[in-house]
């Protein structure tokens, strides 16, 4: 116990009261020395560790909070202003005497009992946090202060309580209201921090006071740094969908269209993230219109060729705000059409795919719109999105023909205004040679566009489609070889489909070995016997069909009970008595 007594003297020698001539400062800096001695003393405590272990944490708070205070030469004419800082080292130093005198019974284990020590210490722990809360309270009411003068709170380590991470943010919100604009920045930056690494502080930040509402406010500040650092916090509280609403009720929707117009490009950028998330909701639409956003918005899409990065994610919040009658309406009034498809046609990958999915929320469930596009060009742009000659990345090209399919599918002009324009052939090649990804994009959309229209059809039986689908009847995805199924089962209803499929034996020998009766009844079956059926009515089909070695596995189907297939031995059947027939009339 040697080394333990010898320090515990060394800290008790320590505590010299001040002489009348002490100034403030030397007995703050005696203070300081004072809780430094005892938090090394704590060490080499060995029982009650844990205790201790938090006294140790607290110590060294009130250390950190202490020096901050220290008044260097240069800030004399403040010494008065914070001369209640120093009174308040009399109160600290009576908690501190308690505190060394637990200590010294804890290292010579002189104490009456586990249960009293633990509540004294306990009761220690809680005096040396109501001084650090009482230090803090004092110098957030002093006025504005500058970084060399700040309480310096430190942060609390990973996985601390509530309590401490709760204080902690309470000091980063006093210094928003009260220090320079250096202090705001420092605090902004260690606020977002800890946002990023813990989402509690997010919870924390909510509920404390008018934190979020004071970061609204921020927004509007005249540095940029902190209008920054506030745009960043919005947008991570707003990936909160419960917080959400404590935003919009915090005013925040003003000043973020406020960045739009006038704040820096990083600013921009927190300011339409936090506006997505949002608009996610239909319900604030109405909010983003009422500040003038919808115009903002869309002014950084018109000519901005500086700011390029913010093009996209501002169409994907005017995208959220289309479900508004009145707000769509007046985005077609402003120009959103035509500004969308010059985006189509630009050079920005990212404003590319925002402007078709844009153009494709307008226009949906609404012809009026769809005529507009289509109008001013805006399918022709997609179409060439498509282009196999063009160089664009397959998310662009699969936004595009999302956009095609929604806008046109359904009606059998727009259908036939995308033969013209070459779209079949496009489709055709990327079937034929295009790498897996864009294959299976451009087989999904080809075997939609089969139940489009008649037309569709036909140009598809002649652009040489089943030849292809065909090939996918063998696919090792069930989904792809039912998809591939149920398209020839409806080309192949075009007559002329029917003559040129069945000029393949391949084709119909397929078919046949894949109805399979030992598979069992699966899905597509119904769609290779639709197209044996459809293939019946032809003279030439049905021989083949008759004559081919597995003919057997529509009997066996037939005997099974299975519709189709009995109504395709009928028909052969029908048609086998009737040549029969012909021909002894004809003897």
């Amino acid at each position: 116990m040697g080394e333990e007594d010898e320090k515990l003297k060394k800290c008790t020698k320590s505590r010299n009261y001040p002489s009348p001539s002490t100034t403030g400062e030397e007995n703050l800096r005696r203070i300081i020395n004072e809780i430094d001695s005892l938090s090394s003393l704590t060490h080499t405590i060995r029982v009650f560790s844990v205790k201790w272990q938090v006294i140790r944490k607290k110590l060294d708070e009130l250390s950190s909070l202490l020096t901050a205070a220290e008044i260097p030469k240069q800030h004399q004419h403040k010494q008065q202003q914070h001369q209640c800082l120093v009174d308040e080292t009399s109160t600290i130093s009576d908690t501190l005497s308690e505190c060394r005198d637990l200590a010294a019974r804890c290292i010579n284990v002189s104490y009456s009992g586990k249960l009293l020590m633990q509540s004294d210490l306990d009761k220690v722990i809680s005096k040396i946090e109501d001084e650090a809360k009482h230090l803090s309270n004092i110098f957030s009411n002093s006025g504005v202060v500058t970084g060399d003068l700040a309480l310096v709170v430190l942060r609390p380590v990973f996985g601390a309580g509530k309590d401490d991470m709760k204080f902690y943010v309470n000091d980063l919100l006093t210094r928003l209201k009260i220090g320079d604009v250096e202090m705001k920045r420092q605090a902004l930056v260690s606020l977002n921090e800890v946002i990023v690494e813990d989402e509690k502080y997010v919870k924390i930040v909510v509920e404390v006071g008018d934190f979020v509402m004071y970061l609204a406010n921020c927004l509007d500040s005249n540095d940029f740094v902190i209008r920054e650092q506030c745009g960043f916090a919005i947008s991570v509280i707003s990936g909160f969908d419960v917080y959400k609403g404590v935003l919009i009720c915090s005013g925040v929707i003003g000043p973020l269209i406020r960045v739009l117009e006038s704040g820096s490009l990083k600013a921009k950028g927190y300011a339409i993230t936090s506006l997505e998330k949002l608009t996610e909701n239909g319900e604030n639409a109405w909010a983003v219109s009422a500040h003038g956003g919808v115009t903002a918005l869309l002014n950084l899409c018109y000519n901005n060729e500086i700011e390029l990065e913010l093009i996209g994610p501002c169409c994907w919040v005017l995208k959220n705000l289309v479900g508004v009658e009145e707000i769509k309406g007046f985005m077609i009034e402003g120009g959103a059409i035509s500004s969308c498809i010059k985006l189509i046609k630009g050079r920005d990958e990212m404003g590319q795919i925002a402007a078709a999915e844009f153009l494709q929320s307008m226009s949906s469930g609404d012809e009026n719109v769809t005529q507009l596009v289509i109008k001013e060009g805006g399918i022709r742009a997609l179409v060439r999105v498509v282009d196999p000659k063009s160089n664009f990345s397959f998310k662009l090209r699969e936004t595009a023909l999302r956009a095609i399919e929604n806008m046109c599918f359904s009606s059998v002009e727009y259908v036939n205004l995308l033969i013209n324009y070459g779209f079949m052939d496009q489709l055709l090649y990327f079937l034929r040679k295009g790498d897996v990804s864009i294959q299976e994009l451009a087989f999904k959309s080809a075997c939609r566009l089969c139940g489009t229209s008649e037309d569709a059809r036909k140009s598809m039986g002649d652009g040489g489609f089943m030849a292809e689908f065909v090939k996918f009847l063998e696919a090792k995805s069930y989904e792809i070889r039912e998809m591939a199924a149920e398209a020839l089962s409806t080309l192949v209803l075009v007559h002329k489909n029917r003559k040129k499929f069945a000029n393949d034996d391949h084709n119909i020998g397929l078919i046949l070995q894949l109805v399979d009766p030992k598979e069992g009844n699966s899905g597509n079956f119904k769609f290779l016997l639709s197209i044996l059926l459809s293939l019946s009515s032809c003279n030439h089909a049905r021989r083949k069909i008759a004559h081919s070695g597995y003919f057997k596995n529509i009997e066996k189907l037939a005997d099974d009970g299975v519709s189709d297939a009995k109504k395709i031995v009928r028909k052969l059947s029908t048609n086998r008595f009737r040549s029969m027939l012909n021909g002894i009339w004809h003897s």
